[in-house]
């Protein structure tokens, strides 16, 4: 079941955006597949590990690392060359000024934590080499970003995130499996991407 369950996580997504059209849809049916995965093989894995942390400075390093995801992506969004209809693309998938807010605040909110028990805490390792849960997690991103980004971007972005895993694995290492420290920088970077999504495809 542990390797089995990153690909239903992935059949959530894909149902989501490109069967009912839905960012929403596609959100809860990813934690829906992860949640539902963790409850029936019932990991020995507290879930306050997700807020266990040693030491500040693992939070600091994250959160100023990570959170420059969404002025990155800024800086170089004619780089990445993103669709100019994806205002349209992201009404299909309804993500409209009513409903924009609500789903930044759930997903920052509420993702990272789902996420980083899930990727660093279930299928997670202390080693330092490159793991496949690092890959899994990354890869499941480009489903999200196909019609959005040409295919270069999108393997930019993929390497970007295995970078992202590993580096969010090696601070649970060193914070002797604390999560809280990953989870807050995985916020930042939500956020920030997010928000500036928004703000570039008002």
């Amino acid at each position: 079941m542990k390797w089995i369950a990153p690909s239903l996580a992935y059949l959530a997504v894909g149902l989501g955006l490109f069967v009912f059209h839905s960012a929403w849809g596609a959100l809860l049916g990813f934690h829906a597949a992860i949640i539902g995965s963790l409850l029936i093989v019932r990991p020995n894995i507290p879930v306050a590990i997700l807020f266990k942390s040693k030491n500040f400075k693992w939070i600091l390093l994250s959160v100023s690392l990570c959170g420059s995801s969404g002025i990155a992506l800024f800086l170089l969004w004619d780089v990445f060359d993103v669709a100019s209809d994806l205002p349209a693309q992201l009404a299909l998938l309804g993500l409209n000024s009513r409903t924009w807010i609500p789903f930044i605040a759930y997903f920052a909110l509420i993702n990272p934590f789902v996420e980083e028990y899930f990727w660093r805490g279930y299928l997670g390792s202390a080693s330092k080499r490159l793991h496949i849960s690092d890959f899994l997690y990354a890869g499941f991103h480009a489903l999200i970003l196909i019609r959005k980004v040409p295919s270069s971007s999108i393997l930019f972005a993929v390497v970007a995130l295995v970078g992202a895993g590993w580096l969010w694995r090696q601070i649970a290492r060193k914070e002797d499996g604390g999560l809280l420290a990953p989870a807050l920088g995985h916020m930042a970077a939500d956020f920030t991407i997010l928000m500036t999504i928004r703000a570039m495809t008002l």
